[in-house]
């Protein structure tokens, strides 16, 4: 179980913002160019603080917002190794020293700590549980915060939609199986907070997408057949944003 003990109460006064019955600061924060969403977790009580698929581009923004907010950075963390975008986790590093970059040990991406399936993240009394569902890569990790009721699914699962299985190791059955046997048996009222959204919605639900999502309401070699005739076009910023991936963001 990682932990970093930090004495401090900086974040009591966010009490009002966030998730409060746990103590836990939530905000989500997005990049147009790339439609990625990045999560900053806070420990109200201790002001430690993890975030969660950060942007190259915005890692003076969120290092900005961390330090206003009182925070004190732990982790900057991926859901996987991206191909749309660069990660911002080795320039946070630079910024906020003392913090350390985390991605699932499949992933075959450098970084300071590697998770293993069902691993868990300590952050002040705040609890991450991180739970390997590979399809989109290999190294695809959900992030679950049971006490919230919430998970940060990555790309694996979109709302109304998954990530593409088409490149970087993907495959339609273990997406399946990943989604069916990882995150759909969680309790129907949690809250999924993907990494990316297209049509402007920020956070869906385990009972609307096992209900609603038009790929993985049908039988597996109905998601296969889906999954393998998409056609969709060449990711354009992959030839650049694997290759900084698999060395932190610092390419």
């Amino acid at each position: 179980m990682l932990k970093v003990a930090v004495t401090s109460n900086i974040g009591r006064r966010w009490m009002s913002t966030g998730m409060k019955s746990s103590g836990l600061f939530f905000r989500q924060l997005f990049d147009t160019v790339s439609s990625t969403y990045t999560y900053l977790l806070g420990d109200m009580n201790t002001g430690e603080a993890v975030l969660i698929d950060p942007v190259l581009e915005h890692a003076e923004r969120d290092a900005g917002l961390i330090k206003e907010l009182g925070f004190k950075l732990l982790y900057a963390m991926n859901t996987h190794m991206h191909a749309d975008h660069v990660t911002g986790t080795g320039r946070l590093k630079s910024l906020i020293p003392g913090s350390k970059s985390v991605i699932g040990k499949a992933s075959g991406a450098q970084a300071d700590i590697h998770l293993a399936d069902r691993q868990k993240v300590q952050f002040g009394g705040q609890e991450i549980l991180a739970v390997s569902t590979p399809g989109h890569t290999n190294g695809c990790m959900t992030y679950i915060c049971h006490q919230q009721g919430i998970a940060f699914t990555g790309d694996t699962l979109l709302i109304r939609g998954c990530g593409r299985t088409d490149f970087q190791e993907g495959s339609p059955e273990k997406l399946y199986k990943s989604v069916h046997e990882k995150i759909f048996t969680l309790p129907g009222h949690y809250t999924l907070y993907p990494a990316h959204d297209y049509k402007g919605q920020t956070a869906t639900s385990v009972d609307e997408e096992k209900k609603y999502n038009p790929r993985l309401t049908k039988t597996l070699p109905e998601f296969i057949d889906i999954m393998n005739n998409l056609n969709l076009p060449y990711p354009k910023m992959i030839d650049k944003a694997v290759p900084a991936n698999r060395v932190c963001g610092l390419y």
